[in-house]
């Protein structure tokens, strides 16, 4: 327990100097990189025809995000099918069948990573860097562009232009993904994982048999699969391997990795809106003095502590109630797991250890448990242990984290998510008191609540439609191994991880076929462009809207109140579309042990 309160200390100091970093790059403010990135930008701005300085509106914006992923998914989904050829691939990997192609690319597109294959062998290295590698840096940076657009729109300080994608794309990549990612490859390759072009190694071991090792440039894939909250892995078992994952600290160079960024864009959401109430407040006030900070003209105005100071009064409860969420599912997920295994315990095997069934004896329980919960809360979707062996209601917070995908999430997905429902919060208590709803100085109207219920009802169709679909047919039943309660969970958890571009599995899902890859690929397409257009035009509409004057009847959004009242609505919902396809899975399940 002193681990994990220690680790979510230093991530939370860690991730103040990192969302300061990502503002100042999404609000175009200078930065002590400049001087370099600038050339690098600039140089690549001249080669592609990029406008840096050209504004977009939401529609424009959505249609180049969707049409460039479009190009790459087809220049990808061409090298799979192309892989056999004799370049980078030492160990004669053959081109990967059609509907497997189709899975991969959207999968890899999408930011989700989800692998009905074996990195090790089913891969060359040529599609391990242009296709997986690289697509962990576009469909990361596609993302975080779209939720820097999204902020712009709510921060309202235009009423057309969110920003230009392809300089935000650019901007992402050169001042954020890649230092940040030749950083922790070179700490990766430091504790011990592989960065070469050799050939899988054959050895002899202690038994006599022979083992195959796999090489070949995984430092570089590790980083920015966490990095970017990618997930997937170089090697089948991820990094719950050795050569992933070595030590204890490259564990935790890998969970703060995935941390960093989602926290980041929290912090930069927060700090975008509190310059926006800044700049209203200098068009109606003026300043106090030369030198001294605006004066907001609020009924909720007062001295900013440095917690203030640090995420933003609005960022500040957006955290926290992502925080409460985050903390209640590791305590869950955590207690779960050191309870041990009911059926052991029953057949008189000490299950004092906790239930180690799955995992790594030198991460133990408590890193287990936390990483588990980081990389679904986060969508990262890489695992330091199976998490299909894990108890049932252990099993249950990494599943409902990715129904929910609002904990952080990955990319800005995550707080894009939770401003939908703040803003279905704020729609609630306007109508318990009979007052137009308003979020961030904004009126919430039907156009805006419209759109909002479509984007939060959109995941769980995704999810529940397609679990449906599965064990109603054939081709969805012949992929469950285990008949019962935890086959339920195992087609929950695909689809769950599918719509919310997580890409961890229960890997005892027979998902290899023709049935599963190309549903699955549905869900991962629709779950990803659906949602990021919807929130685009919501974004659209709202920066369009003239500024409502506070007043004493105003919900107040920037307090630890809200915060908990988020909380609430988030689970409701959450109950309202999941609980009863969790009662026959996971917890039955439990109920049976």
């Amino acid at each position: 327990m002193v681990q994990i309160i220690l680790s979510i200390i230093i991530y939370i100091i860690m991730v103040i100097p990192v969302g300061a970093y990502v503002y100042r790059i999404a609000s175009g403010k200078p930065t002590f990189a400049d001087p370099v990135f600038d050339r690098v930008d600039g140089l690549i701005y001249k080669i592609c025809g990029i406008k840096p300085q050209g504004s977009m509106n939401w529609k424009q914006y959505a249609s180049a995000l969707v049409g460039t992923n479009a190009v790459m998914i087809f220049v990808g989904y061409a090298i799979l099918r192309m892989q056999s050829i004799d370049v980078f691939n030492p160990n004669e990997i053959g081109a990967m069948e059609e509907t497997l192609s189709f899975n991969t690319i959207i999968s890899f597109m999408t930011n989700t990573n989800l692998q009905h294959y074996s990195g090790e062998s089913g891969l060359s290295y040529l599609s391990q860097m242009l296709v997986i590698i690289y697509m962990m840096f576009v469909s990361a940076a596609t993302g975080y562009a779209a939720c820097i657009a999204f902020i712009r729109g709510l921060a309202g300080r235009s009423t057309h232009n969110v920003g230009n994608f392809f300089a935000d794309l650019v901007r992402i990549t050169t001042r954020v993904l890649l230092p940040f990612s030749v950083v922790g490859g070179l700490l990766l390759i430091w504790q011990g994982v592989p960065q070469n072009f050799s050939g899988n190694l054959v050895v002899n071991t202690i038994e006599g048999a022979k083992q195959i090792i796999a090489m070949g440039p995984v430092a570089s894939l590790e980083i920015i699969k966490h990095l970017g909250t990618n997930g997937g892995g170089f090697i089948g078992a991820n990094s719950a391997t050795p050569i992933e994952n070595p030590t204890i600290i490259s564990d935790l160079i890998e969970m703060y990795a995935m941390m960093l960024l989602p926290g980041a864009c929290v912090i930069t959401f927060g700090k975008m809106v509190r310059d926006r109430k800044r700049d209203v407040a200098i068009a109606n006030t003026g300043y106090a003095g030369e030198n001294a900070e605006p004066v907001e003209k609020s009924a909720s105005a007062e001295k900013a502590g440095i917690i203030s100071r640090c995420f933003g009064r609005e960022g500040r409860s957006i955290f926290a109630a992502m925080g409460i969420i985050f903390l209640l599912g590791l305590s869950l997920c955590f207690w779960a797991e050191s309870q041990g295994n009911p059926g052991l315990s029953q057949a008189g095997l000490n299950q004092s250890m906790g239930s180690m069934e799955g995992k790594e004896v030198r991460f133990g329980i408590a890193q287990s448990a936390l990483f588990t919960t980081v990389t679904t809360s986060f969508t990262t979707g890489t695992v330091n242990n199976m998490h299909d062996t894990l108890t049932p209601l252990g099993g249950m917070v990494p599943l409902l984290h990715m129904m929910l995908n609002v904990v952080f999430g990955g990319k800005g997905v995550g707080l894009m998510n939770m401003i939908m429902y703040a803003i279905l919060a704020v729609f609630i208590c306007g109508l318990m008191i009979g007052r137009t709803p308003e979020y961030l100085s904004k009126k919430i109207e039907g156009r805006e609540m419209k759109l909002t219920a479509l984007c939060i009802i959109i995941h769980p169709l995704l999810i529940l439609a397609f679990s449906a679909l599965a064990v109603a047919t054939e081709g969805g039943l012949e992929g469950i191994t285990n008949p019962g309660f935890h086959g339920l969970s195992q087609v929950l958890y695909e689809y769950a991880s599918s719509a919310a571009n997580n890409g961890s599995g229960f890997e005892g899902l027979a998902d290899n076929t023709v049935f599963w890859n190309v549903t699955a690929g549905l869900a991962m397409f629709f779950g990803r462009y659906l949602s990021i257009v919807i929130q685009l035009a919501i974004a659209g509409s709202l920066m369009k809207k003239r500024f409502v004057n506070e007043s004493t009847g105003t919900l107040h959004t920037d307090n630890f109140s809200f915060a908990v009242i988020l909380v609430f609505v988030v689970y409701i919902f959450a109950a309202l579309t999941f609980f009863p396809a969790l009662a026959l899975g996971p917890i039955a399940e439990h109920l049976t042990l």
